[in-house]
């Protein structure tokens, strides 16, 4: 049984900077028992990391027009059947259960805040300069506060393919982003920036073992990585080639759609190289 002084100690081991603020990934099911649940861990993390946020995502809240933009990576007649099961985003909707039950303790904490978009929100305690610069056509920006504060990402028993801040790095980097379309009490919003899939990160770790402090607990481990590093890595890959970091699954319609972006970027200039393309 995993005690609150075991995650502390193996939060200690990282050796995260005093005062930093983090952004936190969690699957409790990959520690073993724990003795107090979830509570234990998130205590665990306020008690070393003062300013702490998590994913509060909602899917349920998105829905699907008619019609769209082309290569939106919707299949925009399938999709809309999905629109009857949709519900109105409010700030106390619950987590998305993909997301894990660490940030839905965190919501319900006294004094967390959570950010205002109606898909992709973030939650924090002693947060609210970081949350409050989210819109809906910058899904991202809490990360990139985050990262201007040299903040630090902790990934408590999941890989890097949860890993939202490498969606930053793809942004950075130019990669194609999405629209989606969310229900709210104001009615339908669009809301621009939505990133692609995350399946293919795990295939960053071998260029970020360098910066990667880890320390075991129960089962499995906990990793802190210093965002900026981390970002600008991941960042790299992608200017060196645009197809890192991609998933391998032909159904992938977000990955087929960024592959398709760059075959239209790529064609003309190639053509005016006098090259063959493929």
């Amino acid at each position: 049984m995993i005690a609150s002084t075991d995650i502390i100690q193996a939060f200690e081991q990282l050796d995260v900077p005093a005062g930093a603020p983090v952004i936190a990934h969690a699957s409790l099911s990959a520690f073993g028992p724990v003795d107090g649940g979830g509570l234990t861990l998130l205590n665990a993390l306020l008690q070393v990391y003062p300013t702490l946020v998590m994913p509060a995502f909602t899917y349920k809240t998105m829905v699907t027009p008619p019609f769209g933009p082309p290569d939106n990576a919707l299949d925009y007649a399938a999709d809309r059947d999905r629109n009857q099961m949709a519900q109105i985003f409010s700030p106390t909707m619950p987590v998305d259960r993909l997301i894990g039950v660490i940030p839905e303790l965190l919501r319900n904490t006294p004094g967390a805040m959570r950010s205002s978009h109606p898909v992709l929100s973030f939650v924090g305690l002693r947060a609210a300069p970081i949350l409050t610069t989210q819109t809906v056509q910058a899904p991202l920006s809490p990360i990139e506060v985050l990262f201007q504060r040299a903040g630090w990402v902790l990934l408590l028993g999941v890989g890097q393919d949860v890993n939202t801040s490498l969606h930053y790095a793809e942004f950075l980097a130019g990669r194609k982003q999405f629209i989606r379309w969310a229900l709210t009490p104001q009615g339908v919003v669009e809301c621009g920036g939505f990133p692609g899939c995350s399946d293919g990160f795990n295939a960053l770790s071998p260029w970020i073992s360098g910066i990667s402090r880890r320390a075991p607990l129960g089962s499995s481990q906990v990793v802190a990585l210093p965002l900026q590093e981390l970002v600008s890595v991941a960042r790299a890959r992608i200017e060196a080639d645009p197809l890192a970091l991609l998933c391998d699954r032909s159904y992938c319609l977000r990955c087929e759609a960024v592959r398709r972006h760059l075959d239209a970027r790529l064609k003309p200039h190639l053509r005016n190289e006098g090259s063959t393309w493929r």
